[in-house]
């Protein structure tokens, strides 16, 4: 309560000019034909974004919009490294975290469109190693765990939408600790080791019955790997982050890009303090074996965007196609059926289903308190309380950088999301 009554009060001094306030960097608009964000929206979400930084939530942030084709929106407030008073802007490269699946997503389903696969296969008809897969039931009275066969295999629609069944969870009695031996995510292994030590554990739940997000898009990235011959990494690049001109859309950023890669902090209850790089930085500063398909990538605002924009654009960007149209709306399609009503945090984002790889609204928001959202977008966001999202209705897609832990506890994403379409006739309930 009490940080709301500080941004609160913060957008009311923002508003009616009653303090200075330090600007950020000059802002790059253009709402000629815009629809959602007009002049009043780009003041609006100067003042929302200005606001977290002035009061202290955030050490620096960014966002951009484009609407119709054209760049309606850029603003960058604070600084990327405080504590060397280096500005957040638009070159700044930062920690995407989750937002690293969707580009997973896209690389894989170039191979769908290639016909190597499709979705209903068995995932043992390529990764032989989940053919014996067993479903954990509990444990007996020494501990032992208990296993069935699973009702069905897993298949690769499982391991776009996160319904294989892995477990993920640091508190399940007898297999949480099997995960933990086994120890897949560990950077020294590579995507086949990952993918061995994964299938050695048993399933939490039955293929197909809940979602529960975990390392399904890690093994998304062995499967593209392990299909097309090439490393995981190198395919990407190829297909989807060179075609796009997303050069600094990295896993390891370079030595002479480290002085525009953005410190990390975390928000307590009542300071914002920086994780040492040593902790934050270290997976991106040297070569590891594992390359993850479900995170680990760094970009720029301006890469994200150009990746955003080819969803938008349904596959294709200035001439580039990535994937059809068909299969970009394929992926933007809530894959989950009503049977599965176990979702892990999933109805957080809202009125939602899971695509591949994406969140996908069905309805608008059901109450205020929801974060606002056009019926039809699909969207993701990063660990680092990173966004994206893709908006068809409107033809608007939007990503906003900030590196802040723990993930979005302050609603930078609701008070975000807000300010860009409060003003539309569709404005969010209660706003």
């Amino acid at each position: 309560m009490k940080r709301s009554i500080f941004i609160y009060l913060g957008l009311l001094l923002l508003t009616f000019g009653c303090k200075e306030q330090e600007k950020g960097p000059e802002k790059q608009v253009n709402t000629e034909m815009s629809a959602v964000v007009d002049a009043a929206a780009v003041e609006r979400i100067d003042s929302v974004l200005q606001a977290f930084v002035e009061q202290g939530q955030i050490a620096g942030i960014s966002a951009m919009v484009y609407e119709k084709g054209r760049e309606v929106y850029f603003n960058a407030f604070g600084y990327a490294d405080r504590e060397a008073k280096v500005p957040m802007d638009r070159n700044t490269i930062v920690q995407i975290y989750s937002m690293t699946k969707p580009v997973t997503g896209v690389a894989l389903m170039t191979l769908y469109e290639d016909g190597a696969f499709q979705l209903d296969d068995p995932l043992e008809k390529y990764l032989p190693e989940y053919a014996d897969a067993m479903v954990y039931t509990g444990v007996d009275d020494n501990g032992k765990m208990l296993l069935e066969k699973p009702n069905r295999p897993i298949t690769v629609r499982d391991i776009t939408r996160h319904t294989a069944g892995f477990p993920n969870r640091p508190d399940i009695p007898g297999l949480s600790e099997k995960l933990r031996e086994a120890d897949p995510m560990n950077r020294e292994n590579t995507l086949e080791q990952m993918s061995a030590k994964l299938a050695s554990v048993p399933l939490w739940f039955h293929p197909g019955e809940q979602w529960e997000y975990g390392p399904c898009v890690d093994v998304q990235a062995y499967l593209v790997e392990k299909i097309s011959g090439r490393p995981f990494e190198e395919y990407t690049r190829e297909h989807v982050l060179d075609p796009l001109g997303m050069n600094k859309t990295r896993y390891l950023v370079p030595e002479e890009d480290q002085g525009a890669f953005a410190a990390m902090y975390r928000q307590t209850e009542d300071s914002l303090t920086r994780v040492p790089d040593a902790e934050a930085k270290t997976d991106y500063l040297q070569k590891w074996p594992l390359r993850r398909g479900g995170s680990g990538l760094t970009s720029t605002i301006d890469n994200y965007m150009a990746f955003a924009r080819m969803l938008l654009n349904r596959g294709s960007l200035e001439g580039v196609s990535i994937l059809n149209p068909e299969t970009v709306t394929l992926m933007a399609t809530n894959q989950l059926a009503d049977s599965v009503t176990e979702r892990n945090f999933l109805p957080s984002k809202g009125q939602v289903g899971f695509g591949i790889d994406f969140a996908v609204r069905h309805s608008p928001p059901s109450s205020p308190d929801e974060n606002y959202g056009v019926t039809g977008e699909f969207f993701w966001d990063g660990a680092a309380s990173t966004l994206f999202w893709i908006d068809p209705l409107n033809d608007l897609a939007a990503v906003m950088f900030v590196q802040l832990f723990p993930y979005d506890q302050i609603g930078l994403h609701k008070n975000f999301r807000g300010a860009v379409y409060s003003s539309y006739k569709d404005a969010p309930p209660g706003r």
